[in-house]
């Protein structure tokens, strides 16, 4: 409360100073107007401790923001069972499900049609989840761990997802045959090796992950590593398998014409 009422008289403060500017702006000298950046500064410089800890308290809101959405559903899978938790959990993300056996998937704009017949789905295994995009963090996989029979996983573009994330995956490793990490940007070498646990992935999708140093040999070694699974990566990375006799001629050489 202190930060946000010195904030609000620095602004008004600011706001005089600068009518004050703007009415003198036609006898604007050379003088003046280094006298201008010098109030503009000092101003700044005066409020710069309050302006750093209005941004600390802002981000510390969204973290706590995104803990909330990640809790566990410990309260509704003991009620309703795993399948449900987990699909609520995804849904309340702004995620996508498919249960086993079903064509249509779940997704948060018919929500309340699931709520209502919430219970059809107590038995039933969740074969799919598409979380594209969603905040979901360490702590919110517990809510999709415990769905031993998932084929498909979608997790690409999760901002939160992180190589700690990756190495719990291991527990789906019985079921699990798709996998998408494709955009996350916290994802690195480190993560994937991770993945070894996962033999029965058939597609993996590992490609644009900034924090990969070098991905064109980190799609070789997952392949070596996961032998009977598709993986998708950087696309120069093809040329890294080729034999040097069958690699294609260099452009910029004298004998490749």
């Amino acid at each position: 409360m202190h930060t946000m009422h010195v904030l609000h008289l620095g602004a008004r403060e600011w706001n005089g100073r600068a009518r004050r500017i703007h009415s003198m702006s036609e006898l604007v000298t050379p003088d003046s107007s280094r006298e201008k950046k010098r109030t503009l500064l000092q101003f700044l410089s005066d409020h710069f401790q309050d302006i750093q800890t209005l941004r600390e308290y802002l981000l510390q809101k969204q973290i706590s923001k995104v803990n909330r959405e990640n809790r566990s559903f410990t309260n509704i899978q003991e009620k309703y069972g795993p399948y449900v938790a987990g699909a609520i959990f995804i849904l309340k993300q702004g995620g996508a499900v498919k249960f086993q056996d079903r064509e249509e998937w779940i997704r948060p704009n018919n929500r309340s049609h699931f709520l209502a017949e919430i219970q059809k789905f107590q038995n039933v295994p969740v074969e799919a989840v598409d979380a594209s995009g969603c905040a979901i963090n360490y702590q919110g996989l517990s809510n999709l761990l415990p769905l031993k029979e998932l084929r498909s996983l979608s997790l690409q573009r999760c901002p939160n997802l992180d190589d700690w994330c990756l190495s719990r995956l291991y527990l789906l490793a019985g079921s699990l045959q798709e996998l998408s990490l494709a955009g996350c940007p916290r994802i690195s070498e480190r993560g994937l090796a991770c993945l070894h646990h996962l033999q029965h992935l058939r597609r993996l999708d590992i490609s644009d992950l900034p924090a990969v140093s070098h991905p064109g040999l980190t799609q070789i070694l997952v392949e070596e590593m996961l032998p009977h699974c598709e993986v998708l990566g950087a696309d120069w990375a093809q040329n890294l398998k080729l034999e040097p006799d069958k690699q294609p001629p260099d452009a910029s050489s004298p004998l490749s014409s």
